[in-house]
């Protein structure tokens, strides 16, 4: 299944919109004014919280981003690598091995499960907004659309 994660231009809180290939709302992602971690909810059309992600509040070298269930509980934390020159990101602690192979803003990624590619994530071209088509089994999109929004939380905090 492919859908598109678009950030909107104008968001008070960093919101983001999640078309499916008709360009039709599937999802919706939320975020919270004035939050220093970056805190946002991947919701379903009706506002149901499906997951939360937020920011490490303090990085040194090392940039963390966490993904939390709807009732507040920690799935994963996904992160870069000091000095990394490949610009992978990794994520610790869920049930299963997950990595992001290639640079997360380039043309096209792979998100890796267990050695095998799970999704791909490929940069789409705008001016004003990051926007990301995201290709995986469909059971799976709400977790990877956290991870695309964790991964992208975790680049705009190093920019800025």
């Amino acid at each position: 299944m492919k859908v598109y994660i678009k950030n909107k231009f104008w968001s008070i809180g960093g919101g983001s919109s999640v078309l499916n290939e008709n360009k039709e709302p599937i999802f919706q992602v939320k975020g919270r004014v004035f939050s220093i971690t970056r805190v946002k909810w991947v919701c379903d059309l009706q506002g149901k919280r499906l997951f939360k992600i937020r920011n490490k509040w303090f990085n040194f070298f090392v940039h963390k981003a966490y993904i939390y269930d709807a009732n507040n509980t920690k799935l994963c934390t996904v992160k870069d690598k000091w000095l990394q020159i490949k610009g992978d990101f990794y994520i610790e602690g869920y049930k299963d091995e997950i990595k992001i192979d290639g640079k997360f803003f380039s043309l096209s990624s792979n998100i890796l499960k267990n050695g095998e590619v799970w999704g791909t994530i490929r940069r789409q071209f705008t001016i004003v907004n990051d926007a990301f088509e995201l290709d995986a089994p469909e059971e799976d999109i709400p977790f990877l659309i956290a991870l695309v929004i964790a991964i992208d939380n975790i680049v705009d905090k190093k920019i800025k």
